[in-house]
């Protein structure tokens, strides 16, 4: 499956209202190599093991596969998984068409907000809200799996 996905930074808390669905996450990463990460998250009472390929060069689309856990599966892979830890609140909200997640991080990346949005095509039409900010779609530091090396309490000159 090819997931095509834009990432914009956030303007303001102003989603928070408008979100119909908030969940914790927490995922740590067995490869982080760009060319194919293998994550694993937990969410809520579930748990996935993710594969993703590399980012087209457009930074829109990469191929993802994803497949349902259990938990204790999930619980076990992370303690194999590469040192950084992603945690993070994720917020949905209904745009038009489209569902944003919004994805508020804690611990190390605390301060970074971000959201995304999947869409059919790479040139889809969707509604952007006024707390959307700046497209990060493509900007390799803003990967979940680069925020595990690099985290955001590292940046410099932001």
């Amino acid at each position: 499956m090819v997931e095509i996905e834009r990432k914009f930074l956030i303007r303001s808390e102003d989603y928070k209202q408008q979100a119909f669905k908030k969940e914790k996450i927490s995922q740590g990463y067995l490869s982080s190599n760009p060319e194919r990460t293998v994550r694993v998250r937990l969410r809520g009472d579930n748990a996935y093991l993710t594969v993703k390929g590399k980012s087209s060069k457009s930074g829109l689309s990469r191929f993802e596969w994803e497949k349902e856990i259990s938990v204790e599966e999930a619980e076990n892979l992370l303690l194999l998984c590469e040192p950084g830890k992603i945690e993070k609140t994720r917020y949905l909200i209904k745009a038009g068409e489209f569902t944003y997640e919004v994805d508020e991080f804690t611990g190390d990346n605390s301060g970074l907000t971000i959201a995304e949005i999947e869409l059919g095509t790479e040139d889809s039409a969707f509604e952007k809200p006024a707390w959307l900010g700046e497209e990060v779609t493509g900007d390799i530091r803003y990967y979940n799996s680069q925020l595990c090396l690099d985290p955001y309490c590292n940046w410099k000159n932001l």
